[in-house]
């Protein structure tokens, strides 16, 4: 049995779309107490957030395989979390134009309270210079949506159009590691070799 530490719709459809049986929990971890009181690098923040995540939810299921993940955007050292409105999603963005910014894209594998396999990628994003009034029209297009996303953008959407360059796995920029995740379920025995 394999358990999603998470809500996510997007990481959701990735574990389908690759043919994956499994139970989406949510796991009301803290995010942002956890980050208060974390001092490190990026790729270990968002290590420790999916590793919080799968052991708020493995404890409840011992047998089963818990996956839990984070993604964190990271600009020059500053890590942005999700916008909480639209006017802060168009500062984001200003901040974003012409400029590059890394996705920090961790996933880890708990049966009960053992860890099975963790693993932490990263990818690069350049983001093309956006004028005032493509921010007000993209963001009326995209309303809403975009406070589900620490960049404000969903790349499979609109969000596409930020962007001049990206540098990275998709899967990866879209909020798992899918290709490391589905190795490690092989190993662990969860999908056939």
């Amino acid at each position: 049995m394999l358990i999603l530490a998470s809500t996510s719709r997007t990481r959701q459809d990735m574990l389908r779309a690759a043919g994956l049986s499994f139970t989406a929990l949510p796991s009301c971890v803290d995010e942002a107490a956890l980050k208060a009181g974390f001092s490190g690098p990026p790729a270990q923040l968002a290590q420790a957030l999916a590793r919080a995540k799968a052991l708020a939810v493995a404890g409840a299921h011992p047998g089963a395989l818990t996956l839990g993940a984070d993604q964190l955007l990271v600009q020059d050292g500053r890590v942005f979390d999700k916008p909480t409105s639209l006017d802060e999603a168009a500062r984001h963005l200003r901040v974003f134009s012409g400029c590059s910014h890394q996705l920090v894209t961790a996933a880890c594998l708990y049966r009960g309270d053992e860890l099975v396999w963790s693993g932490t990628e990263v990818a690069t994003l350049h983001v093309r210079p956006l004028s005032e009034s493509f921010i007000a029209r993209y963001l009326a297009a995209e309303g809403e949506a975009v406070l589900a996303s620490v960049g404000a953008y969903r790349l499979e959407g609109l969000g596409a159009q930020l962007f001049s360059r990206l540098e990275g796995d998709h899967f990866t920029i879209l909020g798992l590691p899918l290709l490391p995740v589905l190795a490690a379920l092989r190993a662990a025995g969860a999908l056939a070799a």
